[in-house]
């Protein structure tokens, strides 16, 4: 199942996506039909009780860079076992991710809990709130690093249940987590391990590419792809455990960044299809699937995950005699967000006919690939009813027969009713009420998007937070995705291109009104105004500010001036590891005891804190100020008792960080490091001729950098003062750089 067919390019560029879905369509329906007449479709009276659970997570995949999910144009991926996974079972049409970028999701995955409720809204936490820079309008709010080790997650539920667990790839929840396996095992994982494989960087993605060689790290396989750890990690788990009920979480580093190949066959082989000069990827805003070096990592995703699927499908069942392991496997294939369409400088991919992708609640930032597959769930069947990566925990339960915790807080749907009833009827997912779902709700309040939307339905509302004195930005957006006609959803306006709110003022008021009930119900934080924004905003006269700080024991009190709006809420934020490479803010929420004074109770073990002030306008003050001049922090105010440098000065590497990690990862690839010195180069190169003189760059690094010594500058010289800087910020030399390195590297 894994090797990929030949395939005559013109034939395969030329193949129209309605002939292959109906063919598709027509295979599965004769194989269901002999199903039925065999009787292989029913449960078999001796099948182990405990089925096996695969969920398979891919990094960044977005929903047009599957096959079987073309639409409007083919796409030029090579995906057959991904495609044969979807005739198998049920494929989601209307498949979501919980959030628009990976962290987020993958907590929201793990503990069950919607992000706006657990505070864990993107890939960034753990840090005080503070403003990207000066001319920055908007803060986003407080959240978590990643998932609470105390928390019942998926996994240790499973554990609970006489299941092993395992998983491999990426991780991405706790703060060191991918460093050392022992930080994830309080997570619930027996086994758990965390090797990029062949993701890891490539020091120049046009050279040195892997060969058959026995000393190779990377030696290409017999049918000459490249080893890869993180796959040879998940199969090993899965020989190891076969003969238990297993959970294995395998979360793929495909096809997330860098975008690289190690298989020059393959790289050309989409230089050819797609008739891009490696050298010259596509631009940033260039349309369509153009990317070769892309366009291999999908090919390659689909091939390692095909070796987990010819495993399930080829070793018999130690549980099961007579049978396979995929017989009694549910496998649940899917994306932890939208495609990401760029970097800084280069295009991915494209999601089109959806509008934008990850880092976006449109959507082309959630919508992904959801394909299930396992015992009594139908095969070959596709729907539209809308499920949600919220959805796997209780879903992953019920596969098990094991009944949801009482006291845990779960905000998916069971699946199942649906899965092994009839997958179209929307009816069959329902709430702990027993209501019919038909709404789902994402919070993004973070990065350039600052948004929240919700579906219901037919429609879908999405809620601006930055539109005040903004012409530019409206503060709500009603689009109509679909026209269900008798019950059947027709597409409509899946491109979110028109805007329907002045035009069905009720309707969008409705769903404005459910939005904001449903995030009020979650207690969840909104994004506030930044009060030291270089341009004008309303009311920001009228901030707070704080006047005296004072600490008696572990009480700590402040007052403060009101400058003409009322303080509505005071947040203590602290740290008990400051200056820790692990360390992570947290969240307390304080009291105002009388008019303009607001005290807190420091936790046990506090080493550092600021208190923050919101007002009734949205703006929020922090004490000590956040950025004082020149965008530096400011100590003063702090306790004298407590070490305040390290802590602050960490906030403000992980402010340079922020501005750094475009595709908002939580590190930064050598790509988003030079990104800002490829404009740089651009604006000192007046005369457009490629180079810069000693005239356009006024700087003693010149002589340094003109390693030809002819005189000038070629874009390449430029730019290796700066990838030097950051190799040698790149302190464990993985071809990405965390907060910590990047302020270690600045000290």
């Amino acid at each position: 199942m894994s090797e990929s067919p030949p395939l005559i390019e013109l034939e395969y560029l030329m193949e129209s996506v309605s002939m292959r879905l109906r063919f598709a369509t027509l295979l599965v329906s004769l194989s269901g039909f002999v199903s039925l007449l065999s009787g292989e479709c029913c449960v078999a009276d001796d099948r182990p009780a405990k089925p096996n659970v695969v969920l398979l997570l891919t990094d960044d995949l977005g929903w047009q860079d599957v096959g079987c999910y073309d639409l409007d144009e083919p796409c030029p991926y090579e995906t057959p076992n991904m495609d044969a996974l979807a005739t198998k079972g049920v494929m989601f049409w209307q498949g979501y991710s919980p959030t628009p970028v990976c962290a987020s999701s993958r907590c929201a995955i793990m503990s069950g809990v919607h992000a706006a409720r657990s505070q864990k809204t993107s890939v960034r936490g753990g840090t005080p709130p503070i403003p990207l820079n000066k001319s920055s309008r908007m803060i986003a709010p407080w959240q978590r690093y990643g998932l609470p080790p105390e928390g019942l997650t998926l996994p240790k539920v499973l554990q609970q249940h006489g299941y092993v667990t395992g998983h491999s790839g990426k991780w991405h929840m706790s703060k060191g987590g991918e460093r050392a396996d022992a930080n994830r095992q309080p997570f619930g994982f027996d086994y758990t391990r965390c090797d990029r494989g062949s993701r890891n960087r490539m020091p120049d993605r046009l050279s040195g590419f892997a060969t058959d060689a026995v000393d190779d790290p990377y030696r290409l396989d017999e049918n000459g792809y490249p080893y890869h750890q993180t796959n040879e990690d998940a199969l090993t788990f899965l020989k190891q455990s076969k003969n238990k009920p297993f959970f294995l979480y395998y979360a793929t580093w495909l096809v997330h960044s860098p975008i690289h190949t190690r298989s020059e066959a393959h790289l050309q082989k989409y230089v050819k299809r797609l008739g891009t000069d490696p050298a010259n990827p596509p631009k940033r805003d260039s349309a369509g699937q153009l990317n070769p070096f892309y366009a291999s990592m999908v090919q390659e995703l689909d091939y390692y995950i095909g070796q987990v699927f010819d495993y399930l499908d080829e070793t018999e069942d130690p549980r099961w005699p007579g049978h396979k392991l995929s017989e009694n496997t549910y496998v649940i294939f899917t994306s932890d967000n939208g495609g990401m369409e760029g970097g800084p400088s280069e295009r991915y991919t494209d999601n089109n006919p959806l509008d934008r992708g990850k880092i976006s609640a449109k959507e082309g930032g959630t919508r992904v690939p959801l394909i299930v597959t396992g015992p009594g769930i139908p095969a070959g069947v596709q729907t539209e009813v809308m499920a949600n990566g919220l959805d796997f925990y209780p879903t992953i339960l019920s596969m098990a027969g094991i009944e949801q915790p009482s006291d845990k807080q779960l905000d998916g749907c069971d699946l199942m009713p649906l899965l092994l009833g009839e997958p179209t009827d929307p009816s069959l997912v329902k709430e702990k009420d027993g209501s019919v779902r038909d709404t789902l709700v994402w919070h993004f309040p973070v990065g350039v998007a600052m948004e929240s939307t919700i579906r219901v339905g037919d429609y879908k509302l999405i809620r601006n937070y930055d539109h005040v004195a903004n012409p530019s930005t409206p503060e709500l957006e009603l689009f109509r995705l679909y026209e269900t006609v008798d019950g059947i959803p027709q597409r409509a306006d899946w491109e979110e291109a028109r805007n329907l709110a002045d035009a069905m003022p009720e309707k969008t008021q409705e769903l404005a009104n459910k939005l904001s009930d449903i995030l009020a119900d979650m207690n969840t934080t909104y994004p506030y105004y930044n009060p030291v924004c270089r341009d004008p905003l309303p009311h920001q006269e009228n901030v707070p500010s704080v006047v005296s700080a004072t600490r008696t024991g572990d009480t700590v009190t402040f007052t403060y001036k009101e400058n003409g709006a009322n303080v509505v809420r005071a947040d203590l934020i602290y740290t008990t590891n400051g200056g820790d490479q692990d360390e992570e803010w947290l969240r307390a929420l304080a009291t105002v005891t009388s008019p303009n004074t607001v005290t807190a109770d420091l936790p046990a073990g506090t080493t550092h804190y600021f208190i923050n002030l919101i007002d009734e306008n949205h703006f929020l003050v922090s004490y000590p100020a956040a950025v004082g001049e020149n965008d530096k922090f400011s100590t003063a105010g702090l306790n004298k008792n407590l070490k305040s440098v390290p802590a602050v000065n960490s906030v403000r590497k992980s402010a340079k960080f922020l501005e750094l990690d475009v595709n908002a990862d939580g590190e930064v690839s050598i790509d988003e490091y030079t990104a800002p010195f490829v404009l740089s180069f651009q604006r000192k190169d007046k005369d457009q001729d490629g180079v810069l003189s000693a005239d356009e760059h006024t700087h003693p690094s010149f002589q340094r950098a003109d390693q030809d010594s002819s005189g000038s500058l070629s874009r390449e010289e430029f730019l290796g003062i700066h990838r030097g800087h950051f190799e040698r910020a790149d302190l464990n030399a993985d071809g990405r750089i965390t907060p910590s390195e990047l302020s270690d590297s600045q000290k």
